[in-house]
């Protein structure tokens, strides 16, 4: 199916639980037959802030080819001119970065240079895309096609009948800061950029990259700009303001042109490498080669049961957590490391593109299961970042540190991959960078801000809120979060704990373990909830805990879940287990979403994307309340993580508007995956995977037996509905099972995962020990 402006954009209010479920079993859908691509809407997210992109692009390709509207990320389904098709895009980024290299074709004179003017418009009518390939007819009657290899960009014009058929490469202007760029015309077919470009959030790093763009015939005429002034004939401009080059065509006999243009973060001989990598390859060849990765990458997962608008959002979620990281090194091998020399790739293929923060939680998981020799890579290519720069990377964009975001993500990035085994012959070298990130801060000539608080952590058990404080490091700054800070490193020591005691670190494990229990340093008795100190120690800021400072993105009542290595701590210092459910109810607006799921979703815990503070509630939108729904597996209510879950899915619809807040490189579309397959990583950091109802009847994961040497998951539920969300029992490969989680060295071994459901919460999952344990 190829999706349109015909795309059900299901309008707030009137969503309701049963597109989230199957339908009764004697009603359960067959499996689907087709083409799992045809299931994939990618135009959801781009409404509203989920900053997807619409574009073509093949799973963690080098190149997102994809048309920029004009909004900060690239594509907003509001708007109606398109500036350029670019080179670069990040999935549901909250910051402006990319959009590098936009090319458009036009029709007559060339007489603007600036493509906000020079945007052609165009119809959602008119539009459709599926993975690996995208098409628009623009307004001028050009239609335009984009597909993508792993390092190229390849698009296909379709001109009326004129002898001015243009395509213009704007080397100049981005999403970002153009920092400087070079436009070269090197012969009738050939044209070659050198760009410079920064400015992802308060980063000012600058990166570089080459283009180097063949057309498949000669062009008659050409020319090249800088800021204002055309200069027909011209074949090179090179400068720091809008700067670019036009190719022009005679279309009255052969209305197509096609172009290929190959990315490099390495030099202009890598861009040339890449290119050749699509030679005797058509257009539609390469199309349907894009396709067929699509439907590789899909078809780990089969579902069987659901309706139409679940399956598709099902797998556009899927389709969005293979987008990224993506692959830095050129085909030859080569890649620019982080000390901005260039090494080349043996026996890995390296990756670039770390928004940790966010995907640790949640995306980096289902990678490991779903393609762990690629999360493989991603991890050496991580500790490629200290080797080569001297520090693990926090929000590594390109070839830089953007420092953006707060507290420690690498570190249980790093530990999840040593505990599902991704490490083997890494585990002293991983372990190592990570103890001098968690025992140092970088040194003050370096990009890396790293724990910018460690100094003060260590010293005393928390970071300071220092309001305020000037930046040390363009990018965020760990003091200006010191309550939320506390809490992720304490998290961090406590995944690193783990693989300390496993590689026979035994003093170290002690050390990090103890400090681990840091978060209880900022529990303030008084309020009943974590709290900013100050720098002498005392609490600072609003005591109520909905108006608290100090949480990066959060406030105290979202933030108080975020301690997954010890929630049985938590549950004694809020007063046990009836306190602390009495707390998560309350948070989940509970009473209320019994009687209206969807809505509660919609009108209680969402208040707008980037609604981060001054929120008592659940904000299933952002990073920090991934976890939170999962706690009620500690408190003895497993049910309860069921509805709230499952109110939660109900924010995933298949249009525009579908995605809850900015995809963030994939989180948020993996949380839908893993929590709609009944498994979840309650622990991140540790392989703690919490079972919650599925929403399909039965799941059949293909797994790398390499590292799953079962070769595949099925996961069943049949009769799993609205009606019958509720877990009675569990069966693994045919036995009993009581407990809540699952470790995983059994996911490892597992072939069969059972759950029977019913229609009323059971005793299942409620006993003391079913809980997931705490990490000492």
């Amino acid at each position: 199916m190829r999706w349109t402006r015909r795309l059900r954009v299901c309008a707030v209010g009137v969503l309701a639980v049963s597109a989230l479920v199957s339908p009764q079993a004697g009603d359960a859908a067959e499996p689907n037959d087709g083409r799992l691509t045809d299931l994939v809407n990618p135009f959801i997210g781009t409404q509203n802030e989920g900053n997807t992109f619409p574009g073509a692009a093949v799973p963690f390709g080098m190149v997102q080819l994809s048309p920029d509207t004009g909004h900060s990320t690239g594509y907003d389904y509001t708007q109606h001119r398109i500036r350029g098709f670019s080179l670069v895009h990040l999935s549901g980024v909250g910051c402006a970065i990319g959009g590098d290299l936009p090319v458009l074709p036009t029709t007559g004179d060339v007489t603007e240079t600036d493509y906000a003017r020079y945007a052609a418009g165009f119809r959602h009518a008119d539009e459709q895309a599926s993975p690996g390939y995208y098409r628009v007819r623009l307004e001028d009657g050009v239609e335009a096609e984009l597909t993508a290899t792993e390092r190229t960009g390849v698009q296909r014009y379709t001109f009326p009948p004129t002898e001015k058929a243009n395509v213009l490469l704007n080397a100049g202007q981005a999403l970002h800061k153009n920092v400087s760029s070079t436009v070269e015309i090197l012969d009738d077919r050939t044209v070659r950029t050198e760009i410079t470009g920064s400015g992802f959030c308060r980063s000012t790093r600058p990166y570089r990259l080459y283009t180097v763009t063949r057309f498949n015939r000669p062009f008659t005429a050409h020319g090249t700009w800088y800021q204002d002034s055309i200069t027909p004939g011209a074949t090179k401009s090179s400068g720091p303001g809008r700067n670019g080059a036009y190719v022009t065509f005679d279309t009255i006999g052969d209305h197509t042109v096609e172009a290929t243009t190959a990315l490099s973060y390495v030099d202009a001989h890598g861009a040339a490498v890449n290119l050749t990598t699509t030679q005797g390859r058509s257009f539609d060849r390469l199309r349907e080669d894009a396709r067929r990765a699509w439907e590789d990458r899909l078809g780990h997962v089969r579902v069987q049961g659901g309706d139409d608008t679940l399956r598709t959002t099902f797998y556009s979620s899927l389709y969005r957590s293979f987008l990224a990281p993506n692959i830095g090194s050129d085909a030859d091998g080569r890649y620019t490391g982080w000390d901005q020399r260039i090494h080349r790739a043996t026996r890995f293929t390296y990756y670039q593109n770390w928004s940790l923060w966010d995907t640790y939680r949640t995306q980096s998981q289902l990678l490991s299961l779903l393609a762990p020799r690629e999360a493989r890579d991603m991890a050496v290519s991580v500790l490629k970042v200290d080797e080569q720069g001297g520090w693990l990377p926090k929000w590594g964009y390109g070839t830089v540190e953007t420092n953006i975001m707060s507290g420690d993500p690498v570190t249980p990035f790093l530990t999840h991959a040593y505990q599902q085994g991704l490490l083997k012959g890494y585990e002293e070298r991983a372990y190592r960078a990570l103890k001098k990130n968690a025992d140092g801060i970088p040194p003050p000539d370096t990009m890396y801000v790293g724990r910018e608080a460690n100094r003060d952590y260590i010293a005393h058990g928390f970071a300071p809120y220092v309001k305020g404080r000037p930046y040390a490091k363009p990018g965020d700054s760990d003091y200006h979060h010191g309550a939320s800070v506390t809490l992720e490193y304490a998290l961090s020591d406590a995944m690193l704990a783990q693989m300390a005691r496993d590689l026979g670190h035994r003093a170290d494990a002690a050390r990090y373990a103890a400090r681990s229990r840091n978060y209880r340093t900022i529990f303030d008795p008084s309020t009943g909830f974590f709290r900013a100190r100050d720098a002498s120690g005392a609490f600072t800021g609003q005591a109520d805990p909905s108006r608290s400072e100090g949480f990066h993105e959060g406030t105290a009542w979202q933030y108080q879940w975020l301690v997954p290595q010890d929630l049985r701590g938590v549950v004694g210092l809020l007063g046990g287990e009836k306190a602390a459910n009495e707390r998560l109810d309350a948070f989940f607006a509970y009473d209320r979403l019994l009687k209206d799921p969807a809505g509660t979703a919609r009108k209680v815990w969402v208040n707008g994307p980037y609604a981060y503070y001054n929120a008592d509630r659940y904000n299933p939108q952002n990073e920090p309340d991934l976890i939170a729904p999962y706690t009620y597996l500690w408190t003895g209510r497993p049910w309860q993580t069921t509805d709230v879950v499952h109110a939660a899915l109900t924010l995933f619809t298949d249009g525009p508007t579908g995605m809850t807040g900015n995809d963030d490189l994939g989180t948020m579309s993996a949380w839908n995956v893993l929590s709609s397959i009944g498994v979840f990583p309650v622990q991140p950091g540790f392989g703690t995977w919490g079972l919650s109802t599925p929403v399909f009847d039965r799941v059949d994961l293909v797994l790398d037996p390499a590292y799953y040497p079962r070769g595949g998951l099925t996961i069943t539920a049949p009769g799993t509905s609205d009606r019958n969300r509720y877990v009675q029992d569990v069966r693994i490969d045919g036995v009993d099972y009581d407990r809540t989680y699952i470790t995983t060295g059994a996911l490892r071994r597992l072939g069969t995962l059972e759950f029977t459901v019913g229609p009323r919460p059971s005793e299942w999952g409620t006993a003391p020990d079913a809980a997931p344990p705490s990490l000492r």
